[in-house]
């Protein structure tokens, strides 16, 4: 019985190498190829993939989603970069109001289980011994 040549088999981020990656990049935005044409020629299965390593490696706006303009004036490049400036201005609020609750939560969790601890006399956290090496030394003694 004969063997189906294309079947499925799913891929990570880790199976293409960062060569292969800017390889694609390049082919597409050069323009040789579409993102389309690219997943089923390299056989990519992910819609996104190339997208998102246009985004990591080429010179794709994931914002705009276009080519950014490789002539640009200088007003143009001091606008883009402010506009780039106030996109990274509320990445970092986002981020920090994420940490800020992130901390919260942690201090909650750490003030619940020393709660459960004192109310239930239990021992949550648990205690890592120094005394591994000790181990070892028992092993050897019994043999």
């Amino acid at each position: 019985m004969e063997q189906i040549k294309n079947q499925y088999v799913k891929r990570s981020q880790k199976d293409y190498s960062l060569s292969f990656k800017l390889g694609v990049v390049q082919e597409v935005e050069n323009g040789l190829i579409s993102n389309r044409a690219a997943m089923r020629k390299y056989g990519i299965q992910g819609h996104g993939t190339i997208t998102e390593w246009r985004r990591k490696y080429g010179n794709f706006d994931i914002d705009n989603h276009s080519q950014s303009k490789v002539m640009q004036t200088p007003e143009q490049k001091i606008q883009e970069l402010q506009e780039k400036i106030k996109r990274l201005e509320r990445q970092n609020e986002f981020l920090e109001s994420r940490l800020a609750e992130s901390e919260d939560k942690a201090l909650i969790l750490d003030k619940l289980i020393d709660l459960a601890e004192e109310e239930y006399l239990i021992k949550v956290r648990k205690n890592f011994s120094p005394d591994q090496s000790n181990l070892s030394a028992k092993k050897a003694k019994k043999r």
